[in-house]
């Protein structure tokens, strides 16, 4: 099967060599099987994006001899399709607004019967869900600032739970289970989307049919497999592969300067060097 992948960084900072590695595996799968490599940018968080950061990425790949099928997708301009989204789900009571600052959420899950150690790991208790139109309207009447959630408990019975699986490289069907993240954010009243919502939709508008990302994304699947079902999008293959770290084992980020794609451009590092690295460390 010729196999569709995507490199979608975020343009929140330079492309370091783990955005290489990821880069290189998708490119590699769809190269074997005749099939398309397609290149999209998620820059939803219009705070931490920047246009410095995007012409980097495509400095940075076309150097190390990448290139892409089509156009570029950038999220930020079809905002219009992830309210369309919105929508069909709030037309099937899916999701709901919320009002509740992360102070307020804090306190409310503090009052649970939660260790204190366990606390970070805890869901939104659904303080907003049962909240009457009236009060709704009032709030947003007076301006307050809200997030559009998932209503999980509405959403799992909406659809078939046996047939909600993802197909794993190497580890075949998952079963998936999306109840204990909780009702997760879908939207903000200022960002009309989500990673998860853009994510989900933008992989199935562009015919990925193999999504090739790190393994810090493998739990998330299980919220995107949900999506699917509620959206009546097609489910693609996932390959999550390990995470490149540093010589201490801690993984790499943005905030590693001396990783960076562009910091070892300057310093006189060759395409196939770089490559190298990031593949073999």
């Amino acid at each position: 099967m010729k196999l569709f992948t995507r490199f979608a960084p975020s343009p929140s900072g330079y492309l370091h060599l783990g955005h290489v590695y990821s880069a290189s595996m998708a490119y590699e799968a769809a190269q074997k099987s005749d099939g398309k490599f397609l290149l999209r940018i998620e820059d939803i968080d219009a705070g931490r994006c920047r246009p410095e950061f995007e012409e980097s990425i495509y400095e940075d790949l076309e150097w190390l001899g990448f290139s892409w099928s089509g156009s570029v997708r950038r999220q930020s301009e079809h905002m219009e399709d992830y309210a369309a989204l919105l929508s069909k789900l709030s037309d099937r009571d899916l999701i709901y607004s919320c009002f509740c600052t992360r102070k307020e959420i804090a306190a409310e899950i503090a009052q649970s019967n939660a260790a204190p150690h366990e606390l970070s790991n805890q869901v939104y208790p659904g303080t907003c869900r049962s909240l009457s139109e009236k009060e709704r309207q009032r709030r947003y009447d007076g301006g307050q600032p809200y997030a559009l959630r998932l209503n999980m408990v509405n959403a799992m019975a909406a659809i078939d739970l046996s047939r909600l699986t993802f197909e794993e490289t190497s580890k075949g069907h998952i079963a998936c289970d999306p109840a204990p993240f909780g009702d997760i954010v879908l939207a903000r009243k200022d960002t009309p989307t989500s990673y998860h919502l853009a994510v989900t939709f933008d992989d199935a508008i562009q015919g990925i049919n193999h999504v090739v990302r790190g393994q810090d994304l493998f739990t998330v699947t299980h919220i995107h497999r949900l999506l699917q079902a509620l959206l009546d999008l097609p489910t693609p293959s996932y390959f999550h592969h390990g995470l490149i770290a540093d010589h201490t084992g801690r993984r790499l980020s943005k905030r590693d300067q001396d990783a960076t794609i562009k910091s070892l451009r300057g310093n006189g590092y060759q395409p196939e060097e770089v490559l190298k690295m990031a593949k073999y460390g």
